[in-house]
């Protein structure tokens, strides 16, 4: 009956999505809805999950629909200490020896990258490999620099322990029997007492990274381009977030120009929150002064905003982490740490702390716990250790009663053996103790602390979370004591958030939160350990905008510029090695272990080196 006044609604069309990901195996990361088969994004956000018919209403002809084929889904994974502002403007310009199998081809693409690097220019290897990794277990020599570019200067930076130099590069640094050694480093020298080129952290890495910032950096145009092909290189392996750790050599705000520039003109493909680091012992209360006034945590958007201070907050309070030389003894540095986090909780910055050893630790918590007692902890701030390998179970229950959380970071991987070496196996077992950290209800994030020592790769970084191997296949942990592949994804996606403040739109999937994801080259929830660190993303997707794609996606992915300047190494190598997938990269390590045999063994028959094991010196760059 037709009633005055009254007229029939017409009908809501739900609005279509911008995107949507179908027949994929979905791995939400909540627990209320832990799986899907189907998620729809609108606006950058996620607009809905189910399966395929489920959402099939929200499709329109402004729809984008991406076919998973069966493949695994994700949340975006969340670096939660890389220092990707730093490594963004330096991408391009360094040979990257992550994930490559032999020494041998290592050793090769340094000679074919001399042929191409002008004069005046570094080849610079500048982390992300260990000596393990290599089939012949060993580092090059200076002599294999000197016969692979005899005329390039040649930098190649091994963890936080050594540089090798070439020849070309002692003499580009400004190195001769005159200069002295610099305060907690060491430049070996020969029997003439010039330079050899070989520089020691003994144990402070300051030699190694004073003496690669004398190499030529690149011009803004080229940093901007750099920057975006690293982002790019993350989101190959489905980052799409990262708390950047800030570091030394990084000064606000002029090394943070590209990347803000980067999110004005919305070409950052990757999630940053920032931190500042005052680079100049002395001055640390200053400038933690100087930013307080300028900027506060927040300040930014979602795709670049700052999180707080550290991960130095004065330089007397950071320890160093060169497991090849004895832990350091600090001096006396309480009073001016002590007014730094005062400074900080009062205008409500909160932090974050390098701290590899317990005993850098139980010294900045009695700090905190003095300035509990005046009611500035727990007081809302957020903060946390960074790395913590030996911190211990009381050190654990006093962090927890302050608030305080933690970042572990996978620098075990790379660093394990020289760890075993010096401090035995019980220790190394639960370097750092991350179930130990769970059991307490600890908030936990992980990452990699890439790029001058681990691999920026967050694969490598997973697998050694739920095998405790290194990447040359040491075990360090015991069986059982490493954590399940869920629990270890977790710290990966929802810890990160956690420590940003945006656990309510970030880490999970799930209506509402950020459009962030990546379809996996294989199944990380159950594929063999061994494949877990050649897995690859083949969609990555940020904000519902598709950043990276390759297999069956290649071309859907937004275009960046070419590689600047046109003799990059990237340009030509590209960043890490491609396995094509988990399965495909575990057979490779098994391939390059044979072809080193075979050459060892062409060089024995030849009468090169004798039948014992390999030549310290490869003669194929003899001639």
């Amino acid at each position: 009956m037709p009633v005055a006044g009254l007229v029939p609604a017409p009908r809501r069309e739900p609005a279509q999505a911008d995107l949507l990901v179908r027949n994929a195996k979905v791995f939400t990361g909540d627990p209320a809805r832990p799986e899907a088969r189907a998620v729809a994004i609108r606006d950058g956000r996620v607009a809905a999950l189910g399966d395929d018919h489920d959402l099939a209403h929200l499709v329109g002809p402004g729809t984008k629909v991406v076919d998973a084929l069966g493949r695994r889904a994700i949340p975006g994974l969340n670096d939660s200490h890389l220092h990707v502002i730093r490594g963004g403007l330096n991408y391009v310009l360094e040979l990257r020896w992550d994930g490559v199998r032999s020494l041998r081809h290592a050793l090769a693409m340094l000679r074919e990258q001399a042929g191409r690097t002008p004069k005046g220019q570094w080849i610079r290897v500048v982390g992300g490999w260990t000596a393990e990794q290599f089939a012949e277990r060993r580092m090059p020599t200076v002599a294999e620099l000197n016969a692979a570019a005899p005329d390039t200067p040649v930098f190649v930076l091994h963890l936080y322990q050594s540089a090798l130099m070439n020849r070309a590069a002692v003499k580009a640094a400004g190195f001769t029997r005159e200069t002295p050694d610099p305060r907690g480093g060491q430049i070996v020298r020969g029997r003439d007492g010039e330079p050899n080129g070989v520089l020691l952290a003994a144990p402070s890495a300051l030699v190694l990274y004073s003496t690669l910032a004398k190499a030529p950096a690149l011009d803004e145009a080229d940093k901007r381009t750099s920057t975006r092909h690293f982002l790019r290189e993350l989101n190959r392996f489905g980052l799409t977030s990262a708390v950047d750790a800030a570091g030394g050599f990084q000064n606000f705000p002029d090394n943070y120009a590209t990347v803000s520039d980067l999110a004005r003109s919305g070409e950052l493909s990757l999630r940053i929150a920032y931190h500042l680091f005052p680079q100049t012992a002395g001055q640390e209360l200053a400038d933690l002064k100087r930013w307080t006034e300028m900027v506060k945590p927040g300040d930014g958007d979602e795709w670049l905003r700052l999180n707080g201070a550290g991960e130095n907050l004065t330089w007397a309070a950071a320890d160093f982490e060169n497991f090849s030389e004895p832990r350091p003894e600090l001096g006396e540095y309480e009073t001016e740490f002590e007014q730094a986090v005062r400074l900080l909780l009062e205008n409500g910055w909160g932090f974050r702390l390098h701290a590899t050893y317990d005993e850098t630790i139980r010294r900045d918590l009695a700090v905190f716990e003095k300035l509990a007692a005046e009611g500035l902890f727990p007081g809302g701030n957020r903060w946390l250790f960074d790395h913590a390998e030996t911190v211990s179970a009381d050190s654990l229950d006093r962090i927890a009663a302050l608030g305080g959380a933690v970042s572990v970071q996978n620098r075990m991987s790379f660093q394990g053996a020289a760890f075993l070496d010096r401090y035995g196996a019980e220790a190394a077992a639960h370097a750092p103790p991350v179930r130990a950290m769970l059991d307490r209800g600890l908030t936990v994030a992980a990452g990699t602390d890439a790029t001058r020592v681990s691999s920026y790769n967050p694969w490598v970084a997973l697998h050694w979370l739920v095998t405790g191997r290194t990447v040359g296949g040491t075990r360090l942990h015991p069986a059982g004591n490493p954590i399940d592949r869920e629990t270890a994804l977790g710290l990966y996606t929802r810890g990160g958030a956690r420590l940003t403040g945006e656990q309510d739109v970030k880490g999970t999937l799930r209506e509402g939160s950020y459009g962030d994801l990546a379809v996996l080259s294989d199944d990380y929830l159950t594929v063999p350990e061994e494949v877990i660190p050649g897995i690859e993303s083949v969609l990555t997707v940020v904000g519902g905008r598709i950043v990276w794609a390759s297999a069956e996606y290649e071309g859907l992915d937004e275009a960046v510029p070419p590689v600047s300047p046109e003799w990059s190494p990237v340009a030509h190598f590209g960043g890490y090695p491609s396995g094509q997938g988990g399965a495909r990269q575990a057979s490779l390590v098994a391939e390059a272990a044979a072809e080193s045999e075979q050459h060892r063994r062409w060089r024995v028959a030849r009468g090169s080196v004798p039948d014992t094991t390999p030549s310290f010196v490869d003669p194929c760059f003899d001639h």
